[in-house]
Parts: structure tokens; sequence; C-alpha cells
């Protein structure tokens, strides 16, 4: 696991190693302030900084991805592959949804832009929420 961080170039310290670890398998889509909490154990003097320059870093890199359907906690992914994700509209619990969906790109009348992917969510109420 470390081999591909070190070889995408990252400076691998003690607090970027755990924040890997944490992140490896991670499907809870964490925030900073969740991953800086679990840190925060292990080591006491970790800023939030760390963490959330750590996150831009691996972002930047493309070993993660940041979800922004949340406007006032941005979410992360440690599963950088193309996949879409189910929210729940009442406690923000968000799954991966693995299903490929054929899409037809919308016709753009501008060379401006070239669509090189996306990212379908869908909004709903989990198990855990939906009242019995």
């Amino acid at each position: 696991m470390i081999g591909k961080y070190r070889d995408s170039g990252l400076k691998l310290t003690p607090q970027r190693i755990a924040i890997l670890d944490y992140l490896e398998g991670n499907i809870e889509h964490p925030s900073a302030d969740d991953i800086y909490k679990a840190m925060s154990k292990r080591f006491p003097t970790m800023s939030f900084a760390t963490v959330y320059n750590t996150l831009e870093t691996l972002r930047r890199h493309g070993q993660i991805t940041e979800l922004n359907f949340d406007p006032f906690k941005k979410r992360f992914d440690p599963n950088p592959s193309p996949h879409h994700h189910v929210i729940c509209v009442r406690c923000q619990k968000i799954l991966d949804v693995k299903n490929a969906f054929l899409l037809k790109p919308p016709r753009i009348e501008s060379e401006e832009f070239e669509i090189i992917g996306n990212h379908i969510e869908f909004y709903g109420i989990c198990s855990k929420c939906k009242p019995r």
C-alpha cells in the first residue's frame, strides 16, 4: 500500500501513513473532521491542518475523490475509480453504487469543453432513518 503513495511522490511521515491506513478500504466516505478525530487519539499533537493538507495532496494526486454534495462538510472517497453514490437525505450516509449507467453526453454547441467523465448522486432515505 505505502509503495503506491511513495511512487506518486508523497512524503510519508508517520502521521500521513496513519491517515493512509485509516483511508485504506474505508467505505464510510469520511470528512476531514472524522479523520482528524480518529487520528488525534493516536497522535494528540497532530493538527487539523495536517489532515486537511494530506487529503488535499491525495486529491491532487488522484488517490482520493472529494465529494461536495454537502456545502458545509466535504467528504472524501478513498476509492478513486469511477463510480456513483447514493446519499441518505437525513443522516448523510453515503454508499457506493457500482452499476454502470449508459449515458448519452449532452450535445454541447461550444468547443470549450471535452467531456471526460460523469458522476451520478442518488438521494434517498437509508434503512436506519426510514420509519418502520
